[in-house]
């Protein structure tokens, strides 16, 4: 029988060196790799960059809210800062002195809080103030720089307003319109303030319907970034309201793009839920501070119902033209539901 020698067994080290079966990437193959995890990291990285940027706003908006609602307590009255008067010089031209907010700030905010930088109307941008912004809806707007200008509707109103449910009742309020101001906080942030120095507190009043602007203290535009963008609000620009001049409120809602519906009162805070878990029904404070801001949410009609309760029947509804606040809106009406986050 002829003798088989065995095989030679595998040189394992040649084949470690390349002469076996071990496969080397080609070029080709590296490239196509690299071509890939390009694509997914320019689809994904977008997204994960927007994320963390929305929880780092979400976190300064609301250690922002915390302190200067720790501030505005510390203020004994928040009415009767600055001079807003009327001025003719020698050759007849008549101006307006108008120091209100600015001294708001100065002799008020800054009490109670760091403030590093007060700029006036003229110059908002050398506190970091973005000269253009972009509403809740992506419209651009430049920055107002007074009362009227950031709502007209606070300067004056008159007409008879009612409804259904009750009688009608003439109302009426005239503002001043105050020149913004503003300040750099400790922290960074960049805010517009727009002051009314004859507000007044919150009267319990006998009819149906009383109006909001009386009772707006000071409205603030704020920037998280400075001008570092976007500049948009519901992102890095907000807005904050302090009502009332004794015993103040303040308020920092962040309004949904859309409106969650037509309903009555009582199902209302149902329908911000299924909106988005994250948002609920505002109370009449907050809407009013939108109403100060429609037309940076993009808002110029409708009558919204609050979360504030009157009693079991009646609740308090706020009108976005005018500025109206029925307290008592029958709760089984149907109105508009605009729901808020903090």
């Amino acid at each position: 029988m002829k003798n088989i020698k065995p095989e030679k067994p595998c040189n394992k080290a040649l084949l470690r060196q390349g002469g076996g079966y071990d496969h080397a990437f080609t070029m080709a193959e590296i490239l196509l790799s690299l071509t890939i995890i390009g694509v997914v990291a320019a689809i994904t990285l977008p997204s994960l960059t927007g994320n963390i940027n929305e929880r780092t706003w979400n976190t300064q908006r609301k250690a922002l809210y915390a302190r200067f609602s720790q501030a505005i307590a510390l203020m004994p009255a928040l009415n009767g800062y600055g001079t807003l008067k009327e001025e003719t010089d020698s050759a007849g031209s008549t101006s307006i002195e108008d120091t209100a907010a600015e001294t708001f700030v100065t002799a008020g905010l800054a009490k109670v809080m760091k403030i590093n930088n007060i700029c006036d109307y003229e110059h908002l941008e050398d506190c970091g103030i973005t000269a253009k912004l972009s509403t809740l809806h992506g419209s651009t707007i430049s920055m107002p720089q007074k009362m009227s200008e950031l709502n007209s509707t606070m300067l004056s109103f008159s007409g008879t307003l009612g409804g259904s449910l009750g009688g009608f009742y003439d109302v009426s309020h005239s503002q001043l319109d105050t020149k913004a101001a503003a300040f750099e906080t400790g922290n960074g942030e960049s805010l517009v303030v727009y002051y009314n120095p004859r507000c007044i507190s919150d009267m319990d009043v006998t009819q149906r319907f009383d109006m909001v602007q009386p009772k707006i203290c000071a409205n603030f535009i704020f920037d998280l970034n400075g001008n570092k963008g976007p500049n948009t609000v519901g992102k890095d620009i907000g807005f904050m309201t302090v009502l009332y001049s004794n015993d103040p409120s303040v308020v920092m809602p962040m309004p949904h793009m859309n409106d969650a519906g037509t309903s009555n009162q009582y199902n209302a805070s149902a329908l911000c839920t299924q909106q988005d878990k994250e948002y609920r029904l505002p109370n009449r404070d907050e809407m009013a501070s939108i109403f100060v801001n429609k037309r940076l949410v993009d808002m110029t009609t409708g009558r919204y119902w609050t979360s504030s309760v009157v009693s079991s029947e009646y609740a308090y509804i706020v009108g976005i033209a005018s500025g109206d606040r029925n307290k008592e809106g029958g709760r089984s009406v149907e109105d508009p539901i605009r729901c808020v986050k903090r």
